[in-house]
């Protein structure tokens, strides 16, 4: 190219890129390694956009790869993933620039450990360990919060200082483990089942800073997770940043994005909770005083009408109406007295007139034979009969002489 360039005869930019195209296709199909920093996957796009990088030269190329290709690795390949990917060097002629197609990606390193640890994560969830209905609720204040995490650490700074600065009553049983290397698992699952069965430990907190992938791993062993799943403590997962997802986070009760907010989250704010109860306070008494002034407005109200205000007025009317009806009953019944005496009084003097008695009197006698019938006629005796004579003032005996 030297040979056939001068500044009097220069070579075209397309032609150049041509033959910069040209020796990369005799590159072929290659491996290569390198640490995605960006990752693309655009909805109902075909294509999927990677910047693959070498963290130890800081330089960078970009990947690109069909949906199907990244499929097959999208479950445990994500940005920070290393990966190893055959690709073919592609140059864009028209623009001058180089990128990698993928037909094969491969995670590698960290990346097979999250394979396997999205294989684990699989496999608990589908026994259940992750279910929504087995997160115990935090209690509203907890009395005494157990805490696992390293000595002297910011987590644990960070957990104590926030929790005693919200409430500061609240009591803290602390086990310092170490977080991380070959003993944190064993260890730190032996202080979790210790805070489960104390007495006075309401929650427990697991909390750990941030840190890589591999600094984050005991957190994602199956027999923590085994061990929290067991425990009838509720636990709070409090590892790392908001990024970072152990498999811890899916088994703990509470998930806290970092040691801060577990404090927040475990504990209430004293502040807070006093403008709470100051509100409802105030609420009960404007409730209970609206209560009050509404029932003496009715009470007021009801008092205020005639029956209530001068109930001794209906009394006396009532009291005439009853002295009146009573006179009335007793003229009535005077009237109806001297009605039935003046009657009685007749029908005596009608009864004396006509009673046998008083015709008598007059000189009248009443004759009567010995079987006691009253003589009517002269022809029912004989001259010779005895014939009883009864009179006004009595009676006496006498004899029939003869026919009339």
């Amino acid at each position: 190219m030297a040979n056939t360039s001068s500044p009097e005869a220069p070579i075209p930019v397309g032609k150049v890129s041509a033959l910069i195209g040209g020796w990369i296709d005799r590159l072929g199909a290659i491996w290569v390694e390198g640490q995605i920093t960006q990752l693309s996957r655009r909805p109902g796009a075909g294509v999927v956009f990677l910047t693959l990088r070498d963290p130890e030269r800081d330089v960078s190329l970009t990947v690109t790869c069909f949906r199907a290709v990244f499929e097959q690795v999208a479950d445990v390949v994500q940005e920070g993933s290393r990966v190893v990917v055959h690709a073919k060097p592609e140059w864009y002629a028209a623009r001058g620039t180089l990128s990698l197609r993928a037909s094969e990606i491969r995670p590698v390193g960290l990346g097979e450990l999250l394979a396997r640890l999205e294989q684990l994560k699989r496999r608990l969830g589908a026994e259940g360990l992750f279910d929504a209905d087995r997160k115990k609720p935090l209690p509203f204040l907890p009395q005494c919060v157990g805490l696992v995490t390293g000595r002297g650490s910011a987590a644990e700074r960070d957990v104590l200082e926030n929790a005693r600065r919200r409430w500061p009553a609240v009591r803290f049983e602390v086990r310092n483990v170490p977080v991380q290397g070959a003993a944190a698992v064993a260890q730190v699952s032996a202080a979790v089942r210790a805070l489960d069965e104390h007495p006075e430990v309401d929650v427990i907190v697991v909390a750990r800073g941030g840190g890589s992938v591999e600094d984050l791993l005991p957190f994602s062993d199956e027999q923590l997770v085994r061990v929290v799943a067991a425990a009838r403590t509720p636990v709070v997962s409090a590892i790392g940043h908001e990024p970072d997802q152990p498999l811890l986070d899916f088994v703990a009760d509470l998930r806290a994005s970092t040691p801060t907010d577990a404090a927040k989250r475990v504990v209430p704010d004293v502040g807070e909770e006093l403008a709470r109860v100051r509100q409802l306070r105030d609420r009960a008494r404007r409730q209970v005083t609206g209560r009050v002034e509404r029932e003496q407005h009715g009470l007021d109200g009801v008092r205020s009408r005639p029956v209530l205000a001068a109930p001794q007025r209906m009394l006396d009317g009532r009291g005439h109406e009853v002295t009146a009806l009573l006179e009335r009953a007793r003229r009535t019944l005077g009237h109806r007295l001297d009605g039935a005496e003046s009657d009685l009084g007749h029908t005596l003097a009608r009864v004396v007139a006509l009673s046998p008695a008083a015709t008598l009197e007059r000189g009248y006698a009443v004759l009567q034979r010995a079987d006691g019938t009253v003589v009517t006629d002269p022809a029912q005796v004989a001259a010779g009969d005895a014939l009883h004579a009864r009179v006004a003032a009595g009676g006496f005996g006498v004899t029939v002489d003869g026919q009339a």
